[in-house]
């Protein structure tokens, strides 16, 4: 793809926008459509507090709850109102040459192109595997999802570490690590391959909490790296952030019992992607794998005539050709339990034939 043929439109385009109200919602990768009882019990009880402005001790808790999660020193946590907020801020890095390895989300891309960062794409072929080699040498920045968004390609952490070199930042967009498990020989091992637990000059890693604890109104998140990197990041931001609710979700979900109860959601999750992977295709559908965030890719013939359709039933998918790299025969569906994908299925069987 040429880079004078960049659509900013289609970069700033999300799964939100697909999903109208009353339809069955694989659009959005948000697990549940509200928090669970016990988290939205702990926001009810701030909102007395919300004639005062946010506390010093709520932000100095939140940190050291977050660095106590990962194994990490509150100096090395900045909060963020969502990971996207996070984006916004890379061009305060001030990068000669930004490397974006699609296809992935794309908000970091827009942040450094409105900000005229110059931007080269590493667009991977399938299988999408990440291969170090396509970076440019001259690129001091390079930003990359793990899982990525919308391949469900979980890169391996050895490879991610072989991109560094001196004078170079890795960001890793880790908005789904909570949502990965997998098998080992103790059980199960969770956010396999993430690097949140790395103490690196040149490693930022950004977490979100909205899609597993179904806080996408609510906006937290966090990045995760050496206190002097994370100082240029916040440069100029205003006073006061993050609002009390946001800070005491950041508390709560980062502590033991939440942590173990994301490892619970990580493990229904898989289970419910491999059946569903087994009856996508069935129907004869092309789905990537393997695949290991909430999300799977999918391709058909004619996907955005599908997705009309899916639409006219009542079923709104993700369009995926605004990923650079896919084009539109590419969808994303949001992994599902199965009544909601029975009804998927229904829908497929009477929109492909």
């Amino acid at each position: 793809m040429l880079e004078d043929s960049v659509d900013p439109a289609m970069l700033r385009h999300h799964g939100d926008v697909e999903a109208r109200p009353g339809m069955l919602d694989f659009a959005v990768n948000v697990q549940g459509l509200a928090p669970p009882d016990w988290l939205r019990d702990r926001l009810t009880a701030r909102l007395a507090d919300l004639g005062r402005y946010p506390s010093a001790d709520d932000e100095h808790a939140a940190r050291a709850a977050v660095a106590a999660r990962h194994g990490r020193s509150p100096d090395e946590v900045l909060l963020l109102a969502g990971a996207a907020e996070g984006f916004a801020m890379l061009p305060r890095l001030t990068p000669r040459l930004a490397a974006v390895i699609h296809p992935s989300f794309t908000e970091p891309e827009l942040a450094l192109r409105e900000a005229d960062v110059p931007v080269t794409r590493v667009i991977l072929d399938r299988p999408y595997t990440l291969d170090p080699t396509l970076v440019p040498e001259d690129a001091d920045l390079v930003v990359l999802g793990n899982p990525t968004n919308p391949t469900s390609v979980l890169h391996a952490a050895r490879t991610i570490q072989a991109l560094r070199r001196p004078g170079r930042l890795i960001v890793v967009d880790e908005a789904f690590a909570d949502a990965v498990v997998e098998r080992a020989p103790s059980g199960l091992a969770d956010e396999p391959e993430s690097l949140a637990r790395l103490s690196a000059p040149d490693v930022i890693v950004f977490r979100s909490l909205t899609k597993t604890w179904a806080l996408a109104g609510l906006r937290c998140g966090y990045a995760l790296g050496a206190p002097e990197v994370l100082a240029r990041l916040a440069h100029g931001r205003p006073h006061w952030p993050l609002g009390t609710l946001q800070l005491e979700a950041i508390i709560a979900t980062a502590e033991p019992a939440a942590v173990a109860e994301s490892r619970r959601c990580a493990a229904r999750i898989a289970v419910d992607r491999a059946a569903m992977i087994e009856r996508l295709a069935a129907l004869g559908l092309d789905v990537h794998t393997p695949a290991t965030g909430p999300f799977l890719l999918l391709r058909a013939p004619d996907g955005a005539l599908l997705r009309k359709r899916l639409a006219d039933r009542g079923i709104a998918v993700r369009r995926a050709d605004t990923f650079p790299g896919l084009g539109h025969d590419h969808l994303r569906v949001a992994v599902r339990g199965a009544a909601e994908v029975d009804r998927l299925i229904d829908a497929l069987n009477a929109a492909l034939w």
